[in-house]
């Protein structure tokens, strides 16, 4: 999925969300409404779709602070990441 989510075995709702959420960060000058109602059309609820935009909008500001304040982002290798994301699935995001 992280290679390519629109030949994933994935939710019909997450794929246009996802196709949003990138439209959002590698176009944005092109988003316009129409990609929303899009989303909107699989049954994806506003709600959802601000929620998903407030946490990519996050992730790419933490991105972008990283890279131009130098950040040590751990090494894949290290598993931080693993783990990190079994506990976010078992207690959220707290």
């Amino acid at each position: 999925m992280l290679d390519d989510f629109e030949s994933a075995a994935i939710d019909a709702k997450l794929k246009a969300t996802l196709r949003f959420l990138r439209k959002m960060t590698l176009e944005h000058e092109a988003l316009t409404p129409d990609d929303a109602r899009a989303v909107f059309a699989t049954g994806v609820e506003k709600a959802a779709l601000v929620d998903a935009i407030h946490v990519a909008y996050l992730f790419n500001v933490y991105d972008r602070l990283a890279d131009s304040m130098g950040w040590h982002v751990p090494d894949r290798a290290l598993g931080s990441y693993k783990a990190a994301a079994q506990r976010m699935l078992t207690r959220g995001y707290h």
